[in-house]
């Protein structure tokens, strides 16, 4: 395959999950809404962790094809990517201060989340047994989100996240049963064809630059299946939604590990580099404990949080394309 029908298929594929994720959002939230599940309880599930369903599919569609550093790559280097130039981006545009019950008790789980994904990695391999810890540990956080979405949450966190769930049901074509239906189902084979193609287009690439796999999972596909999360919490920051903004990313982080990296490693073992197990998840588990000071109740995320953040990405970036 030449290098420019490489990108288009990358291209292509990224624009494919962003669509495929947003169709198939709009479908689970009004069937969400017609079971009389309650609007926070969707704005902090269907919603939040639909930004999170590129990362999915590129993760599965990678290790069924046997590109675990692709799968993987994806996973750590999204996470890396949402806490570096996500929130530090929507730092860097409108300081966000902390008040929320979600974000401040969300935080221990996605470090929890990425301390555990260090320790099973340390093997080489992440197994099916492992994987289902991972799914179990995503079992006993929906269960909180739940809880948390009925009877914990303050007034103001409620009512951004019923604006979040309202602007997703404006945007839906259909508002039946039926229709919803069609929305998920459409979206969901939206989504394969364009994890199919990014990954298609990430492998073509890495060959005909000499790169390996795992730094094409690490940043360029990592920051394509990312576009959801800049896009949700930049708009949520510029709106003051600062729980939104905020919240976002760390529930995505915990949902790339517990629930991507759960089911990929149950449908097939997984592969883990040594250079992932030495370098990049000590980076992500690094730039999640960055962040724990800024989420103390009371804390304004400011500029110069977001620049720390930024920066933090920039280095990691560097000496990744450094080191090759």
């Amino acid at each position: 395959m030449s290098i420019p029908l490489a990108l288009v298929f990358l291209v292509g594929g990224i624009a494919l999950l962003g669509g495929g994720a947003d169709v198939l959002v709009r479908g689970a939230v009004t069937l969400a809404r017609a079971a009389r599940v309650p609007v926070a309880v969707i704005g902090l599930t269907v919603v939040s962790m639909g930004t999170s369903l590129p990362e999915l599919t590129v993760t599965i569609a990678a290790a069924l094809r046997g590109s675990d550093d692709i799968g993987l790559g994806n996973v750590v280097g999204s996470n890396i990517f949402n806490i570096g130039v996500v929130l530090g981006l929507s730092a860097l545009i409108q300081p966000m201060r902390v008040h929320g019950t979600a974000v401040k008790l969300e935080w221990p789980f996605m470090f929890l989340a990425s301390f555990q994904l260090l320790l099973l990695a340390r093997d080489g391999e992440l197994d099916r047994l492992e994987g289902a810890f991972f799914l179990v540990g995503l079992i006993l956080f929906t269960a909180y989100v739940v809880r948390l979405g009925r009877s914990e949450l303050k007034a103001e966190e409620s009512a951004d996240l019923a604006e979040s769930v309202e602007l997703v049901e404006a945007k839906s074509w259909f508002h039946s049963l039926g229709g919803a239906i069609i929305l998920v189902v459409a979206g969901s084979g939206i989504l394969i064809l364009g994890g199919n193609l990014l990954v298609t287009g990430a492998v073509e690439l890495a060959r005909a630059f000499g790169m390996s796999e795992r730094v094409i999972g690490l940043t360029i596909v990592a920051a394509g299946t990312s576009a959801p999360e800049v896009a949700t919490s930049l708009l949520a920051a510029l709106r003051g939604q600062n729980e939104i903004a905020l919240g976002n990313v760390i529930g995505s982080n915990i949902f790339n590990v517990l629930a991507i990296l759960g089911v990929g490693s149950v449908l097939t073992p997984l592969r883990v580099a040594p250079e992932l197990i030495a370098s990049d998840l000590w980076w992500m588990l690094g730039l999640s404990l960055v962040l724990f000071p800024m989420m103390r109740a009371g804390h304004v995320l400011g500029r110069r949080d977001g620049a720390l953040l930024f920066g933090g990405y920039a280095v990691y970036l560097t000496l990744l394309v450094v080191a090759g």
